[in-house]
């Protein structure tokens, strides 16, 4: 098996089990999440509903379907496919974001970093998303259209998981977030990166636009609590130093 299609087939796995809507917090995970539950925003809340299937909202996500499904081909599509990608055991902070960053995200050049962002993962893609996405349970696009995804080995266990909102683009719009502030002068780059990573979701037809509009604001609303969490801003604060004394050696 190639490495490609190993690193999409863990990935799936992966993304099932963070995004299941296990009641998981700091209390009894502490080594994955900086939050406990009662301490995320209630995505229910902040969220607007689902779109209506006989709405104009409906209507965009159908064509930015099509529009994704377009480029399922080119190398926008096999971006979006590798964006798919979450294992906690892989390098998806530097693939996903290490370009933009400046500075490779990994345990041995940025170990203060990484630990930021591994662990804020969870409290993104779970703790931001789960009581939306078990309350909706929205059917998927290649559900919903019977369709094949351009990630297959997903498919079944994102069967079972709401696709509104995004984990992954709740994840990916945090990461962004995070990485602006500890990096400004590439703020653009990242947060480009940031939203081409919630679009990628559409491309790949794992979900619906409105799925990637949502967890955009449901990223946002958990870096927010986080800044009050004292222990995430003390390891945000080493990862800002770690980062000016890299940025230091490059020159």
């Amino acid at each position: 098996m190639n490495r490609f299609l190993y690193k999409i087939i863990v990935s799936g796995i992966f993304s099932l089990s963070i995004l299941q809507g296990y009641s998981r917090d700091h209390s009894t995970e502490p080594e994955h999440y900086w939050l406990l539950e009662k301490e995320a925003p209630s995505s229910l809340t902040i969220l607007m509903n689902v779109p209506d299937t006989a709405s104009a909202r409906f209507g965009y996500d159908k064509e930015q379907y099509l529009w994704g499904k377009s480029l399922r081909e080119t190398e926008r599509g096999r971006k979006a496919i590798m964006d798919a990608n979450l294992d906690r055991n892989s390098d998806w902070a530097n693939d996903a974001f290490g370009e933009a960053f400046g500075v490779p995200i990994t345990k041995e050049i940025s170990p203060e970093l990484y630990r930021l962002i591994y662990v804020m993962q969870e409290d993104a893609g779970d703790l931001a998303t789960r009581e939306a996405k078990d309350h909706y349970m929205r059917p998927r696009p290649f559900m919903m259209l019977n369709e094949p995804s351009a990630t297959p080995s997903h498919e079944e266990g994102l069967r079972k998981n709401g696709s509104y909102p995004s984990g992954h683009t709740s994840i990916g719009w945090a990461t962004a977030l995070i990485l602006a502030e500890i990096n400004p002068e590439r703020a653009t780059q990242i947060l480009k990166r940031g939203v081409d990573y919630g679009q990628s979701r559409v491309i790949v037809g794992a979900h619906w636009q409105s799925d990637v509009d949502a967890g955009r604001i449901a990223g946002a609303g958990i870096v927010s609590i986080l800044h009050s969490n004292k222990a995430f801003r003390k390891q945000l604060e080493k990862a800002k130093k770690e980062f000016k004394k890299n940025a230091y050696r490059r020159k």
